[in-house]
């Protein structure tokens, strides 16, 4: 399965692997690409309180407060920029961008996508992870690109669908053809799973211009 066809399969990490925090702090650099949705006309500023409040009034869990309040990674902007521009602009998801951006054109064939969710592990869910194993998938991804593990990865966590609350609950199709179960909703609370690692939403339906993300807490590394 490969990202080159999601403009033909797709109905938002991306998501993605770990890195060591030392490799995290590159993450602030990936994707600059703007997106130019007719419909994500709403100024990027702090005293539009109401249009603020209409990007994330969708949105629940308990990371939600850590958002950003205003700025390009508020729910506001984010709606504003396709998927992988939007994650690079929130400072959750430096570690993300990261792994995302170490394989070549991945960036930009996310932000291309027609419509895509994304499980994205925030930050620390890859602190449990060794970095010496991290680093080296990340070596492996820039020379052997998605034919890599870390591709694979990065593909387990994304669906070729926008899907919101309702519609994301119970078995979904991954872009690595492979299937995650998500279970609970926006008041009870969400979890997704993949048969081996469970994770918890902790910011859930945040939109971006082509997708919807989820930011979980842990990294769904349980391939099969």
């Amino acid at each position: 399965m490969k990202l080159h066809r999601l403009t033909r399969t797709a109905g938002v990490t991306a998501a993605a692997l770990a890195l060591s925090v030392s490799l995290a702090a590159c993450g602030d650099d990936g994707g600059d690409t703007k997106s130019t949705d007719d419909n994500s006309s709403t100024p990027m500023t702090s005293d539009s309180p109401t249009e603020q409040a209409d990007a994330g009034s969708q949105t629940f869990g308990p990371g939600c407060a850590k958002i950003p309040t205003s700025g390009a990674g508020s729910f506001d902007g984010m709606v504003k920029d396709p998927v992988a521009t939007a994650a690079s602009n929130n400072p959750l998801l430096s570690t993300l961008v990261t792994a995302v951006t170490s394989i070549d054109g991945l960036a930009d064939t996310l932000n291309g996508a027609p419509a895509l969710t994304v499980f994205a592990p925030y930050n620390d869910a890859f602190a449990a992870i060794p970095a010496k194993d991290l680093n080296g998938m990340v070596a492996e991804g820039k020379a052997k690109g998605q034919e890599s593990a870390l591709y694979k990865v990065l593909a387990h966590h994304v669906l070729g669908a926008n899907d919101d609350p309702m519609a994301v609950v119970g078995k979904q199709k991954t872009l690595l053809g492979d299937e995650l179960t998500v279970s609970g909703d926006a008041e009870s609370g969400m979890t997704v799973s993949d048969g081996t690692v469970t994770a918890k939403v902790l910011c859930g339906n945040i939109p971006t211009a082509n997708a919807t993300v989820y930011v979980i807490d842990k990294v769904l590394t349980g391939i099969k």
